[in-house]
């Protein structure tokens, strides 16, 4: 389970209270830092589309029962 909340508040605060960014500079930078977060963790298969947990070892066949995926596909940038 991706925690997006969790991520988002932490790098928000980092990037206002470390930084010395705006409070909108920083959410736009956390903005794209969960959907990249998010993009990691999902099959990019378009058969598939489950998380990276839901998968053999984290990289082989899915194992939702439905799913006729054999390997998880990284997405890119």
């Amino acid at each position: 389970m991706i925690q997006t909340d969790k991520i988002w508040n932490q790098v928000v605060h980092y990037y206002i209270d470390k930084k010395g960014y705006s409070k909108e500079d920083a959410n736009k930078i956390a903005q794209r830092i969960v959907t990249r977060e998010i993009n990691r963790k999902i099959c990019q298969n378009v058969s598939c589309n489950h998380l990276v947990d839901e998968h053999i070892d984290k990289k082989e066949a899915c194992l939702v029962s439905t799913c006729t995926c054999k390997e998880f596909l990284v997405g890119g940038k």
